[in-house]
């Protein structure tokens, strides 16, 4: 049977039950992190993680994929710990985070002829060494096209991510921005790439009520990332279930993941006012409110079972060995 790396070591994919394919641990600043007058609690913010993953469990939810990388405060020995408290499968990420330009480390550092652009090295190394001293193996590339779309450090990136994709067979995750349609400029770069868009999930497809773009993206063979329930201030909670109902009423069931794009601690949103502005953005709000809410706009249990166990398996089986 295939497997995948998570943080506990390579589990069967038959093995990862109910997946929330977009969810984040610790989303962190962390150049600010290291200079605020208050120090990190950092046994204080693990055990809070703990805590909500333990919740998520109870729920019924066996994997998560968390896609943090450079750029939002990857640390994945701070995962391990967290980990090693809670029966949870984590599939973690290696790639970059950027809207627009890469991070000044990379400025002078290029392919040269004959030679892999060191991205690429890198993420080649954290899928089959691992990530730094922790042991644990990078089960996906991530990175990001936003409304800037295709600057030249944001092609440069997602061809590396491509390259390491053929490299190695992990499968990829792209935060989009549907908005303004830019899963067809990675369509167009990945499939230039020879990438194989099966295993590319188009994060934040949720975002975009045009039900007739995303068809196009599921025809093309993308996975969309249905990925951010609870992120009610740009489309309500309705809106986003009301897409879902309309993509399983034309046959596309098979073609959505399901995530709230949620975090234990994201230190981009002060803790003060996230639940006064954003009460549903956890990790229960799915199986809580968002599945319910399916069900009674006529989404089958079998088509709920595609988008939180059937697709997240079938996008990672290549992947294994």
């Amino acid at each position: 049977m295939a497997r995948v790396e998570t943080v506990r070591g390579p589990v069967d994919t038959a093995e990862l039950g109910t997946t929330l394919m977009h969810e984040h641990v610790f989303v962190l600043t962390t150049d600010v992190q290291a200079n605020l007058p208050d120090p990190w609690d950092e046994d204080g913010h693990v055990a809070d993680a703990v805590d909500k993953l333990k919740v998520m469990a109870d729920l019924g939810v066996r994997t998560i994929v968390d896609p943090t990388v450079i750029g939002l405060g990857r640390n994945i020995a701070r995962i391990k710990r967290v980990n090693e408290q809670v029966d949870i499968n984590i599939v973690v990420a290696t790639g970059i985070y950027t809207y627009d330009s890469v991070p000044f480390y990379f400025r002078t550092r290029f392919a040269r002829e004959g030679e892999n652009d060191p991205m690429v090295d890198l993420f080649v190394h954290d899928i089959t060494e691992g990530i730094v001293e922790t042991g644990v193996k990078a089960g996906l590339l991530k990175c990001a096209v936003d409304e800037l779309g295709l600057t030249p450090d944001v092609d440069r990136i997602l061809r590396a991510v491509a390259t390491a994709h053929r490299m190695t067979g992990t499968p990829i995750t792209v935060h989009t921005h549907p908005g303004t349609k830019r899963g067809l400029d990675v369509a167009r770069v990945l499939i230039d790439e020879g990438a194989d868009p099966h295993r590319v999930v188009l994060g934040h497809s949720g975002d975009s009520q045009d039900a007739d773009h995303l068809q196009e993206l599921a025809e093309i063979g993308f996975v969309l990332g249905m990925d951010r329930f609870g992120l009610d201030y740009a489309i309500t909670a309705a809106q986003r279930a009301e897409v879902v109902i309309e993509l399983c009423r034309r046959g596309f069931a098979k073609s959505m993941v399901l995530s709230h794009d949620a975090a234990c601690h994201i230190d981009w949103v002060d803790d003060a006012v996230r639940p006064m502005f954003l009460p549903n953005w956890h990790y229960g709000h799915i199986h809580q409110h968002v599945l319910p809410a399916l069900r009674e706009g006529g989404v089958t249990d079998d088509q709920i079972d595609d988008m939180l166990v059937g697709n997240p398996r079938r996008y990672f089986e290549a992947a294994g060995t």
